[in-house]
């Protein structure tokens, strides 16, 4: 396994009404991330937040192209992000005690945060079609260049983990500093995560490590 500290290249917030950065996702020009009672959007060029969507938003946060899907309790909402409509709900499948979300393949990939397991389930009915296992708390998860990425977080500790996802090996690790811990993960498709930084209130952005040559 590779293991490296990762490299912090930006730091956001904390934001107005924003005490508690949950899920984090990025729609291909703007993050949205989760703060409790709302869905917040944020410009990453320029730091500042933009629009707000009045949801339950407590933990994992995807996007499919289309549509945000939001992590509420016991269940996942898929949003209209133009309106702001919640056009639809799932359970979720850890029942309240779910933590990342990300989007790839067609489906939805679940981080359960205390049972240390990340789900792939169906986005339509929230069955449950894989589980990988973890060692550690799972939080953030998040899909690059066909590598599923997630986060953890123990105590003050958190790491960026690039694991098998067939097998759940951790292939490559990045260790946040020390007192740096992470709630949601994202890429932005290129060479960052966005990382939630949970009671912070901030969102930071992580140097990708570049892909080695085969």
């Amino acid at each position: 396994m590779k293991r490296s500290t990762a490299e912090v290249v930006r730091e956001y917030g904390p934001f107005p009404g924003a005490e508690n950065v949950g899920g984090v996702t990025y729609d291909g020009q703007h993050v949205w991330f989760a703060a409790g009672g709302q869905l917040k959007e944020l410009d990453p060029e320029s730091g500042k937040a933009l629009r707000s969507i009045d949801v339950p938003a407590h933990a994992g946060t995807a996007f499919d192209g289309r549509h945000l899907f939001q992590i509420a309790e016991d269940r996942i909402q898929k949003i209209d992000p133009q309106t702001g409509t919640v056009l639809a709900t799932i359970p979720a499948p850890g029942a309240g005690g779910d933590s990342g979300l990300a989007w790839a393949e067609g489906t939805l990939w679940v981080g359960h945060y205390r049972e240390r397991k990340i789900r792939q389930i169906d986005p339509d009915t929230g069955k449950v079609l894989r589980t990988i296992e973890s060692n550690r708390f799972v939080t953030g998860v998040t899909w690059v260049d066909g590598e599923l990425w997630h986060a953890t977080w123990e105590g003050d500790t958190s790491e960026l983990r690039h694991i098998d996802p067939q097998t759940g090996e951790v292939l490559e690790q990045l260790d946040m500093p020390a007192g740096i811990t992470v709630s949601g993960l994202e890429s932005n498709g290129a060479d960052q995560f966005f990382c939630g930084g949970g009671t912070t209130g901030k969102i930071r952005a992580v140097r990708r490590p570049r892909k080695q040559a085969a």
